[in-house]
């Protein structure tokens, strides 16, 4: 009996230290997942509505960018496309040619041939290399003529051919890469454009709000600038108007005025029909790399108009950015282009009185706004 006694006391102290063991180290792991879980779960600051429309304003404006990539790609592809198939079409000619040619030089062939001999013809169109041949000029001087024509418009016709061909392969490959861009630039737009839409749509009810107050104010004051731009603009075609008048005194004649920032005398030039086309637009969607009837992009909405006017301008800022004149922003009349941004990746059309007619931004309408609801790059006049 005491032998069994000492022999459980050891298995006793065994079975009070093992749970102790068990619980310490399950509690551990226990405070170390919650630990690493709290870490992970711990959410950073939330922006500010501020922020978001920052960001906002930065994913539009680089969609804009992306959308002109597109449109100059787009631009690019037709222009390409339309030159491979004309050069295709070139091809397919020209292998008519040279297949005439070798009909012809194969009916002088067959006909030595059944006479029995084999001239130098027959031996130039069987030869395996008939250039080396040709290029002996003792052996042309045997040829009639005819079969002397026969050889070098069959000569003159396979080169024309292998070059052709040769600027086919080279615009296909253009054409390739072209296409390959507008690819990467539609994708650019999507993604820009669902970020922004993103970020909007983690707005409270209340951030909402915040944010449409935020755009309230900016366009007041944009508004706020573009009525101080209208009134130097009047000012100063008040004085133009009145040195014109004594200029006309002076010389005997009458004064006629001079046109700056305002609608009125536009409405029978080229500006006043562009403003004409352009107001008849109000109200319709921007979607990126549209150039109407329907909707439009920013530089879509610019060349319908101006074309309206019988003014052909290109497709993209970038390139209307170049044409026409200059013009400093006192300056502006309407029908001119004002330009937006660092990178040139908006315009609208210059109506008067510090405001214009332009297509915004996804989810908006062609409509009137402040020329200051953006930062200006510069403006030119088309025509």
């Amino acid at each position: 009996m005491p032998v069994l006694a000492s022999h459980r006391k050891p298995r006793a102290r065994v079975r009070a230290t093992a749970p102790a063991v068990g619980l310490t180290t399950a509690a551990l792991a226990s405070v170390t997942l919650l630990s690493a879980q709290s870490a992970v779960a711990a959410p950073g600051p939330k922006p500010g509505v501020e922020d978001v429309q920052k960001k906002v304003d930065d994913l539009y404006r680089q969609a804009g960018t992306a959308t002109q990539r597109y449109n100059q790609a787009k631009e690019a592809s037709a222009a390409q496309r339309a030159k491979v198939d004309a050069l295709l079409d070139d091809v397919a000619q020209r292998a008519d040619k040279l297949n005439d040619a070798r009909r012809t030089l194969g009916t002088y062939a067959a006909a030595q041939y059944r006479s029995g001999s084999l001239t130098p013809t027959a031996t130039f169109f069987l030869a395996d290399d008939p250039q080396s041949y040709v290029d002996q000029s003792q052996l042309m001087g045997r040829m009639t003529s005819r079969q002397q024509k026969a050889v070098t418009d069959f000569r003159t016709q396979q080169a024309r051919a292998a070059k052709k061909r040769a600027e086919a392969v080279r615009s296909l490959e253009t054409l390739t890469t072209t296409q390959t861009t507008l690819r990467t630039s539609k994708q650019n737009v999507q993604k820009k454009l669902g970020e922004a839409r993103t970020l909007l749509s983690k707005l409270t009810a209340e951030e909402k709000a915040r944010l449409a107050e935020i755009e309230r104010k900016k366009e007041a004051e944009a508004r706020r600038k573009a009525r101080e731009l209208a009134k130097r603009q009047t000012a100063a075609k008040t004085e133009a108007d009145r040195k014109a008048e004594e200029a006309a005194k002076g010389s005997g004649g009458t004064g006629t005025g001079t046109g700056t920032g305002s609608d009125s005398g536009a409405t029978t030039t080229k500006a006043g029909q562009v403003l004409a086309f352009a107001r008849a637009q109000l109200g319709k969607p921007y979607v990126w790399g549209a150039a109407g009837p329907a909707s439009y992009d920013c530089s879509g909405l610019t060349q319908a108009a101006w074309k309206s006017a019988g003014v052909n301008i290109p497709r993209t800022t970038w390139d209307q950015v170049k044409i026409g004149t200059r013009v400093a922003t006192a300056d502006l009349r309407p029908g001119d282009l004002v330009f937006f941004y660092d990178d040139i990746s908006h315009v609208g059309i210059y109506k008067g009185d510090g405001m214009m007619i332009h297509a915004p931004k996804p989810g908006a309408n062609v409509r009137e706004e402040s020329i200051y609801s953006m930062p200006i790059y510069g403006s030119v006049r088309p025509a």
